[in-house]
């Protein structure tokens, strides 16, 4: 299988670990666009494993397509860990799949709602609950963006292969 982010991804490793499983994935998406969703589309045999996801890039969007409370949104921002669990809770329901991965942040040219340029969260939903991990990332967009789907594949892999707590 192929990993269609280049060398240093391990896409097509997720795609065969869900195969394997019987796990569906879904995704809502900001800052990467469908990228992640993409990603793992790229790889023959994909359709076992993604349901589908949603690019959610303008705030109310979040809300009425990935159902992150507009609550949080107003409290916290739409960068921020609480929305990225809410959108990855979001995918993984509205798209009734077993994982669901949200992603948000910023990827630059300039600061958002105070967060700097390289701020990313990665929420990443299962039957095992939510995680969040905040990532510092450097680069031009398309840089943030890609190594936040790297990641984003990585910490979904790491959790549909053992415990919670990776």
């Amino acid at each position: 299988m192929s990993d269609p982010l280049g060398e240093g991804t391990s896409v097509g490793e997720l795609v065969a670990v869900l195969t394997r499983q019987g796990s569906t994935v879904a995704a809502a998406e900001s800052l990467t666009a469908g990228l992640f969703t993409a990603s793992i589309a790229g790889v023959p045999g994909a359709s076992a494993v993604l349901r589908g996801g949603v690019v959610v890039y303008a705030t109310d969007l979040k809300a009425t397509l990935a159902g992150v409370d507009e609550r949080t949104l107003a409290a916290e921002g739409p960068v921020s860990a609480s929305t990225a669990a809410l959108l990855a809770d979001g995918a993984r329901d509205r798209c009734s799949a077993d994982w669901g991965v949200g992603l948000t942040g910023v990827a630059g040219p300039d600061l958002q709602d105070g967060h700097a340029v390289g701020t990313v969260f990665v929420g990443v939903a299962g039957p095992d609950g939510t995680l969040v991990n905040e990532l510092r990332l450097s680069g031009d967009r398309w840089a943030i963006r890609r190594d936040t789907v790297r990641e984003a594949v990585s910490l979904l892999l790491r959790r549909v292969s053992g415990p919670a707590d990776v």
